[in-house]
């Protein structure tokens, strides 16, 4: 169970720029507790062609009417305000979404940063787990989102992968998506990333760091390459770890 909750059951969904995913999760085991279902993000994505959709993902599930659901959302995400929007409806920008949702769910909400729920999911039961101190986790893909955590306890909506290096975004040399762009082999890659790695753990000196994304399931193309003070590990939970982490965080902050 999710600490003082009560509830050993939860609701998660993640919302990306293409799909819009959800499942129900076990609290305790930090897993799946039933297979999950996918619909596409509507297109435009704006606030009230995606709340539906977000509520026919979740009708199917059998868990209790007062089970909270976790959201995950693209976007810097304050008291349930989005404040930004990546890859998603700019009309998002200013939205309540936790009211919204709340209001068309019926049913208890909280909205959190994409990596921030996913960083989450790894910093308890994944690559992060008991591991005291300064925790990192990045997740690589169209950018660079990140998580901070500092002896289990999250730092949100930290915003890493817009550090400027080099006169740079961050994110536009070194995410996933660069590496694509750009046909750059693996070993090329990593020196973007070397470089970006380096950066942050100058500037925060963690005690570890843990990729996540897609692109961490061929890990061993280009971890290896990296020289770093800091260890750098994969992530466990991969593409589950934000539903997975959306549903801890709502069962232990409004549960």
């Amino acid at each position: 169970m999710v600490r003082g909750s009560g509830l050993r059951t939860g609701l998660g969904v993640d919302i990306g720029g293409s799909g819009i995913k959800g499942a129900p999760v076990d609290l305790a085991g930090g897993a799946f507790a039933a297979d999950r279902v996918r619909q596409e993000t509507p297109q435009p994505s704006t606030p009230a062609a995606v709340a539906p959709v977000v509520a026919d993902v979740i009708a199917g599930f059998d868990v209790p009417a007062d089970t909270p659901v976790g959201i995950t959302f693209p976007a810097v995400i304050q008291h349930g305000i989005a404040r930004t929007a990546a890859n998603v409806d700019t009309s998002w920008i200013g939205t309540d979404a936790g009211t919204l949702f709340c209001e068309t769910l019926g049913r208890k909400v909280l909205v959190v940063n994409d990596a921030d729920a996913a960083g989450y999911a790894e910093v308890v039961f994944g690559a992060g787990k008991g591991v005291r101190g300064v925790v990192l986790v990045t997740t690589l893909g169209t950018g660079i989102g990140s998580a901070l955590f500092v002896d289990g306890r999250l730092v949100p909506n930290t915003e890493f992968g817009h550090l400027e290096i080099d006169g740079h975004d961050a994110e536009k040399k070194a995410a996933d998506s660069a590496r694509e762009r750009h046909d750059l082999s693996w070993s090329q890659w990593a020196k973007r990333l070397q470089r970006y790695y380096s950066h942050v753990e100058n500037l925060l000196w963690p005690d570890l760091i843990v990729v996540g994304g897609g692109v961490s399931k061929k890990h061993e193309k280009f971890l290896p390459h990296l020289d770093l003070r800091t260890p750098i590990v994969p992530a466990q939970l991969r593409n589950d770890a934000g539903i997975i982490g959306a549903a801890m965080l709502a069962a232990d902050l409004v549960g």
